[in-house]
């Protein structure tokens, strides 16, 4: 048994969550549709050149969910999964997911979204631990604020160590499935780094290191 850890967007799924949260607030209009599009494209192009500031985005991303209840919010995430994410779910991702568990390894996944957002998506897969960055919550409300270390680059090693403290195990044998160069230090931890669908500087990397590189898009 060992150790399966997924990264979730553009990999077990075939679009970024978060991002897609954010169009799904404006399509709704349940933000300011013009301020909150464009920073939230900001904030994606930002990602993808790996100079996200993530604690800004973190703030912004929770902002809407601090003026809501969690029932509306729970509502809406209802909505969110049928509109947006049931379409991108990956049946090779589901595939990968249930090769990994007949083989008796540990699931978990671990993304640099927010928990909110994130856990629902991965029960869709049959997941259930998951690390992702953690919204604060006080009196029964999102603050706006991050709680802890946001899983993101670095922060990713950080709360995966923490966990495997926690959980005594350890990453002998250990997979780590991601698109995202972002993901690096991550990738060059585990035993057995899988590049899924990777982005330019990612591939790159991982053909010089000889490193498996796949996709589970639909051909």
């Amino acid at each position: 048994m060992a150790l399966a850890i997924f990264d979730l967007d553009n990999t077990l799924i075939a679009n970024d969550s978060d991002f897609l949260w954010g169009e799904f607030l404006v399509n709704n209009g349940y933000v300011n549709a013009d301020e909150f599009a464009q920073k939230n494209a900001q904030f994606y192009q930002d990602y993808q050149q790996g100079c996200l500031d993530i604690t800004a985005y973190q703030r912004f991303a929770l902002k809407p969910l601090s003026e809501q209840t969690l029932e509306t919010l729970a509502q809406w995430h209802q909505q969110f999964m049928q509109q947006y994410i049931e379409p991108i779910l990956l049946p090779k991702a589901q595939a990968l997911v249930d090769q990994h568990r007949e083989q008796g390894d540990r699931l978990l996944i671990i993304t640099a979204t927010n928990t909110f957002i994130t856990r629902p998506i991965g029960l869709q897969y049959g997941i259930t631990e998951l690390l992702g960055t953690e919204g604060e919550i006080k009196n029964g409300r999102y603050t706006g604020e991050v709680a802890g270390v946001p899983t993101f680059q670095e922060g990713k090693v950080t709360r995966l160590n923490e966990w495997l403290l926690q959980e005594n195990e350890t990453l002998e044998g250990s997979f780590f499935y991601s698109d995202s160069h972002n993901d690096l230090p991550l990738l060059k931890l585990v035993d057995h780094p899988v590049v899924v669908d990777g982005d330019d500087t990612l591939i790159k990397f991982a053909t010089q290191q000889q490193w498996p590189i796949i996709s589970l898009r639909p051909e």
